[in-house]
């Protein structure tokens, strides 16, 4: 179980940084537990970070992905508020938060996406091409990064529940 702590989670912004952490983690014989996010936590994802505390270390990443934003929808106001999730996480004994820039996880020449078909083209697919095909690709190198043991996913968006459990 995740030690409950004041300080502030580590943050780590690379890849290789958080693949090292994962190693560290594992030689420890440490299980791990993922909490994906795009940051601006509420008590839905707290609530997926206590969920996380049966593993021995929580890591929590936020990133706002780009993949999923359609051209008409505001990548650029989505909320950033970092320096307050990192309080909201400290208390809760999270063990590393990843918070990549766009560059880290999308570098110059990707070309690789997931899609998933049926689940991701009905209702909210219609009105949104691409979104659901952003999630699945984003939160697929988030588990590969990773490596969790557990992954906690809120099923406040039931579309993209299913899309996660059609693939995963």
């Amino acid at each position: 179980m995740t030690s409950t702590s004041t300080s502030l989670p580590k943050v780590v912004s690379s890849p290789a940084e958080l693949r090292a952490e994962v190693g560290a983690l594992r030689r420890a014989g440490r299980t791990i537990g993922l909490v994906p996010t795009m940051g601006a936590l509420h008590a839905g994802h707290l609530s997926l970070v206590d969920a996380a505390a049966e593993c021995d270390a929580t890591i929590v990443t936020i990133f706002v992905n780009p993949t999923q934003f359609g051209p008409s929808e505001d990548f650029g106001r989505y909320p950033r508020t970092l320096e307050r999730d990192l309080d909201l996480l400290a208390p809760r004994g999270v063990a590393l938060v990843f918070a990549p820039s766009v560059e880290a996880m999308y570098p110059a020449g990707h070309a690789t996406r997931v899609e998933v078909d049926r689940v991701s083209v009905e209702w909210e697919g219609r009105c949104r091409p691409g979104h659901f095909s952003g999630v699945a690709t984003v939160v697929l190198k988030l588990l590969q990064l990773a490596t969790p043991d557990v992954a906690c996913f809120g099923q406040k968006d039931f579309q993209q529940y299913l899309v996660h459990k059609r693939w995963a």
